[in-house]
């Protein structure tokens, strides 16, 4: 069973920047994907970025590409999300997802929310304009 644990969100004002970030525990963390979405309110949860399991393979959603990146330490088995040039479109709960590399690096599955195993709580993020 693996526990995540994101932090880092907060108020920020449009074109400022921020990192989140997601611990992980109680499993062996290298053999997951790790995956970013969000989720507004009234809306679906949706796709922001998500790093396979040495970091070298990054995919990211079109509304974020550019502006955020994804990253992965995995002796501290933690996974970031460095989000820059905010919008107020980007205001939600982020949450951190992890994955079993089989089951999403086919057919775009690390798209998919319901192909993650565990997610985290979900940290806030508020971008005002």
């Amino acid at each position: 069973q693996v526990q995540l644990v994101e932090s880092g969100g907060g108020l920020v004002q449009a074109g400022d920047s921020l990192r989140l970030s997601c611990a992980a525990s109680g499993g062996t963390f290298n053999i997951y994907w790790l995956g970013w979405f969000r989720q507004a309110p009234g809306k679906e949860r949706d796709f922001v970025a998500t790093v396979g399991t040495s970091g070298g393979r990054v995919y990211y959603g079109d509304s974020v590409l550019g502006r955020f990146t994804a990253s992965r330490d995995n002796a501290k088995n933690t996974v970031y999300l460095q989000m820059g040039t905010l919008k107020p479109e980007d205001t939600a709960v982020y949450y951190c997802a992890a994955g079993l590399a089989t089951d999403l690096m086919f057919n775009a599955y690390f798209l998919v929310p319901a192909k993650y195993n565990y997610w985290g709580q979900g940290t806030q993020v508020t971008v005002s304009s």
